[in-house]
């Protein structure tokens, strides 16, 4: 049997002993003053056993879990008996211990409040920085605000890892700085002023940036709490996601979080460039409509003045009508999705990056799409920092080249079903069948690499988009596919000719009376046109190899979920 652990316990914790029997297991028992009387919490040594319960009646042995217990054997409880007085002697040890260290915890901060932290005027006046400025500010005192991000106290030296929301930077405490009380009880994420210099790290040394601030002062703007409730009890990688998403607001301070929104804004920031590289003009559309876009079985409906609104579940149709007075244009807009699905890519709401273009050809708009992408991931990757970001969440990523594969729905349907990929009844795919996400997932990951996937079904699409001219059955639409996440993007030539229009209303059973403004855009100067809404969310699941587009989201809304 093995040695008891002692370190931990007291003769006080000690309850009465119980009547009955004292059951004892090596391999899954623990010495702990609240086991032992039951076969499903046994203790773990029968020194301890009789140690702690010296009064039992009886006390059973087993060896292995799969074997009975047994009345402990003689020889064993002679050999555990011995072990009683070194049992006591270690208890006794460990009290001592404790209450010595006790008493020189109390001494030290007792010593640590008579330090009075106060600046060194003599010293140059600080200049205020941010961390990202750090490099650029070496050998020259300064002063920077932000949050503890890591603390490390050691004798006579305090480590502290600082973040401002820039970057992170290392710095060091000596001294009665280290030994302060302030110091001794600073806990993570209090907010503090630190003044000091910036110091290049000898070789061989490593820290965020290669360089470390000495401080020589710094003020603590606000204490967080530690104990039950210090930030490491309150955010746990290991608790339930839901868990993590109802303190959204505290997790967002961690590496990952904080790094996929970094990654997030320059994401953002890249299209725009491109967009703007593109010749196309950025506009605002409205996000409370009273018309639909993508079927009236996703809508959030609410009450707008005493008329029925919704949320807009995409900026299409408010883009098309800029077209003839913009030309090109794209936004950033919210949009909204009624759907009940928990599935890892789906969010009730998500950043909808949407475009429209005059006069073009279906050819056109896949090449302009594929373009944007690979432009956009081009650039977001010329910054350092994001890139560093992204290499550090997704080792693997490999940004897209040009041309994506080019595969229309009737070839995937065929390629699903030469793979024994099922449709959602369990039979091959036929014609009309919409691919559901575990198939499409399936064959972009098989294949792994882009995928414009062509040419869908009239019935299966929109009542706005344009049939081809080669075959009426199917529409000019395309859905970008991406390994590890599937859809990305979805958009399609827009019919323009009002009769035909009319058609794809009568087909989905659609009023087309509150459309007007809408229908106009075929009356007064129509012309082929086309479009595509991308979403942020997906984009970013794929960069950063994100299992669920909810990590993506800063506060995300889905089914059931709408706080914090």
């Amino acid at each position: 049997m093995a040695e008891p652990d002692v370190q931990s316990l007291s003769i006080k914790d000690i309850p009465p002993p119980p009547e009955g029997t004292i059951f004892i297991d090596d391999t899954t028992g623990t010495d702990s003053t609240d086991v032992g009387t039951s076969t499903n919490s046994p203790l773990k040594t029968p020194a301890f056993a009789l140690y702690a319960y010296p009064d039992a009646t009886a006390y059973y042995v087993r060896r292995t879990v799969d074997s009975p217990y047994e009345p402990i054997s003689a020889s064993m409880l002679k050999k555990a008996k011995k072990g009683v007085d070194s049992i006591g002697k270690k208890i006794k040890a460990a009290e001592e211990a404790k209450i010595k260290k006790e008493a020189d915890d109390a001494r030290k901060l007792a010593e640590a409040k008579a330090i009075v932290l106060t600046e060194d005027t003599s010293l140059p006046a600080p200049k205020k920085i941010k961390i990202r400025d750090s490099k650029e500010n070496r050998e020259t005192r300064v002063v920077i605000n932000g949050w503890v991000h890591r603390l490390r106290l050691q004798k006579g030296l305090a480590f502290l890892v600082l973040r401002d929301g820039t970057g992170y930077i290392q710095c060091v405490l000596s001294g009665d700085l280290a030994n302060a009380y302030s110091t001794l009880t600073l806990t993570l994420e209090s907010s503090v002023k630190v003044y000091g210099v910036i110091h290049s790290l000898p070789e061989g040394k490593s820290a965020p940036g290669n360089h470390e601030l000495t401080i020589d002062y710094y003020e603590i703007v606000g204490l967080a709490p530690g104990g039950e409730n210090a930030i490491t009890n309150k955010v746990q990688e290991t608790a339930e996601p839901s868990l993590l998403l109802d303190m959204r607001h505290l997790a967002l301070r961690g590496e990952t979080m904080a790094g996929i929104f970094k990654v997030r804004a320059a994401l953002l920031r890249s299209f725009r460039r491109v967009y703007d590289e593109l010749g196309l003009t950025e506009v605002t559309p409205p996000c409370m409509v009273q018309t639909q876009v993508e079927g009236g079985s996703t809508l959030f409906s609410l009450s707008y003045y005493g008329e029925n609104a919704y949320l807009t579940q995409s900026s299409q149709l408010y883009l098309e009508t800029c077209l003839p007075a913009l030309g090109d244009v794209f936004c950033v807009q919210e949009s909204f999705r009624a759907e009940t699905s928990h599935t890892r890519r789906h969010l009730s709401e998500y950043t909808h990056v949407e475009a429209e273009l005059a006069f073009i050809t279906f050819e056109d708009l896949l090449h302009h799409i594929e373009t944007i992408l690979t432009k956009t991931i081009d650039y977001l990757l010329e910054d350092p920092d994001i890139a560093e970001i992204v290499k550090k969440l997704n080792p693997h990523f490999v940004p897209p080249k040009l041309p994506f594969r080019r595969m229309t729905y009737e070839s995937a349907l065929t390629w699903l079903n030469e793979h024994d990929i099922p449709n959602e009844e369990g039979e091959k795919f036929k014609f009309g069948d919409d691919i559901a996400e575990a198939a499409e997932r399936k064959m972009t990951d098989t294949i792994n690499e882009p995928i414009l996937l062509t040419r869908f079904p009239v019935e299966i699409k929109s009542f706005y988009m344009q049939k081809c001219a080669d075959d009426d059955r199917v529409t000019e639409s395309v859905d970008v596919l991406m390994p590890n996440v599937g859809e990305i993007t979805g958009g399609s030539m827009r019919i323009y000719e009002l009769s035909e229009l009319m058609k794809g209303f009568a087909r989905e059973k659609i009023d087309p009376a509150p459309y007007y403004w809408f229908n106009d855009q075929r009356i007064y100067g129509t012309c082929p046109h086309g479009g595509y809404g991308l979403g942020t969310e997906r984009i970013m699941a794929w960069l950063l190899d994100r299992y669920t587009v909810r990590d993506c989201s800063l506060y995300p809304r889905f089914t059931g979920r709408c706080k914090p």
